[in-house]
């Protein structure tokens, strides 16, 4: 996907009847389906049985099953309940007849409170960076083949990193990474379409900071690496189109997982999102 129009399509999934919905499939550059798009393509058929003036503010995904690129995606939605600010919605993600995702999100109307934020950290801004894209034509065939086939591969989102990892060493670093990000192309005005983008987004970089202490940073191979939770809170209106930064870092890794967390500011400092994910993280069998 070149364009963020070509993600919003994959997004809009096709109604089969009330409460169940079918979603296609594009590849990142895994052979299976990538968890931010089977939990962005969840969010969005719950948000197709919520009324139009609730906002999802939070929702909790489970990885369930590798998911199959090659055949379509159910979405099978429980109306859970639908109060007088609140309604509230589980999904679940089917394949040859078993979940592969499941997903609680929680919608609100908007409303007025207590309103209170952490500062964004001070780092380089991301006119003075380059992008996934760029790494790969600035330095080519330098790069090993499998560090340059994964800049290399077509998103729809741009991502700038802020902290330089050596791809010629493995070297050990902070687990703490600071990435900007966009969409590639203009995105509508509605605010649904912002929170789904973002959801599909947030899935990058996040379990990746958990190796940054093991020397494996950048080198992937040979590893396992899957997520099997992530949960996202919504604090405040957005465009995906505009700059944001997502600020990440990963408290612990024991027993196999990975644990990662981030907020996402936008370019002004405001905090309009916040992450957590554990995954697999192990050597492969």
């Amino acid at each position: 996907m070149k364009q963020v129009s070509e993600l919003l399509s994959l997004l809009d999934l096709e109604r089969i009847e009330m409460n169940l919905f079918r979603g296609e499939s594009r590849t990142v550059g895994s052979p299976r389906v990538f968890g931010g798009q089977v939990m962005a393509q969840a969010l969005s058929a719950a948000m197709r049985t919520v009324p139009e003036d609730r906002f999802v503010h939070s929702f909790h995904g489970y990885f369930v099953l590798p998911g199959d690129l090659e055949i379509p995606i159910i979405f099978e939605v429980d109306r859970i309940r639908d109060g007088g600010s609140f309604t509230t919605r589980a999904v679940k993600a089917i394949q040859n007849g078993k979940a592969i995702f499941l997903l609680t999100a929680s919608f609100q109307l908007d409303q007025e409170g207590f309103d209170h934020q952490v500062e964004m950290p001070k780092v380089l801004g991301y006119e003075e960076l380059v992008s996934y894209d760029g790494m790969a034509k600035q330095f080519g065939d330098q790069l090993p083949k499998n560090i340059h086939k994964v800049l290399s591969i077509e998103r729809p989102i741009e991502f700038r990193p802020v902290e330089f990892l050596n791809p010629f060493a493995a070297e050990v670093y902070e687990p703490v990474r600071n990435v900007w990000l966009k969409t590639k192309g203009e995105m509508p005005a509605d605010r649904r379409q912002n929170n789904l983008v973002l959801a599909y987004a947030s899935d990058y970089n996040l379990l990746t900071t958990a190796l940054f202490p093991h020397g494996k940073a950048i080198d992937h191979r040979n590893l396992q690496i899957a997520s099997l939770d992530h949960a996202m809170w919504f604090h405040r209106p957005f465009r995906a189109d505009e700059w944001l930064l997502y600020s990440i870092d990963s408290p612990s890794a024991s027993g196999a997982r990975g644990f990662t967390r981030g907020n996402i500011f936008d370019s002004e400092g405001k905090l309009v999102a916040s992450v957590v994910q554990e995954g697999l993280m192990r050597k492969a069998r």
